[in-house]
């Protein structure tokens, strides 16, 4: 996550959005409901953050995480953007899953 915090920080969303598992059973929960799949989420990620501008400056407190299986583990935190149009923030909870030996986002419910 230290890496995501990092690319998001530089402005690329493409780089952040390496974390999560490239296939169409990806699913993010946000506000507006359910969005099935990587491509799908990346380009509601670039819709609503066109720049660095709205994409200000992330920052992630971990709140827990637990390893759920030997290749499951969740995660429950905080993120925040600091930004010039008005700061944001909310909760988030992961579901990870070890795929080809690679810790991967498969579900990702944030409010």
């Amino acid at each position: 996550m230290q890496e995501q915090i990092v690319c998001w920080n530089n402005g690329n969303i493409d780089c952040f959005m390496q974390a999560y598992w490239k296939s169409d059973d990806l699913k993010f929960i946000g506000k507006s409901g359910i969005t099935y799949g990587w491509s799908a989420t990346l380009a509601n990620y670039k819709k609503n953050y066109p720049d660095k501008i709205y994409m200000g400056n992330l920052k992630f407190d971990i709140i827990h995480m637990e390893k759920v299986g030997l290749n499951a583990m969740t995660t429950i935190g905080a993120w925040n953007l600091d930004r010039e149009v008005g700061n944001i923030g909310g909760y988030f909870s992961l579901v990870w899953k070890r795929i080809d030996n690679q810790w991967l986002i498969v579900s990702d419910h944030s409010s």
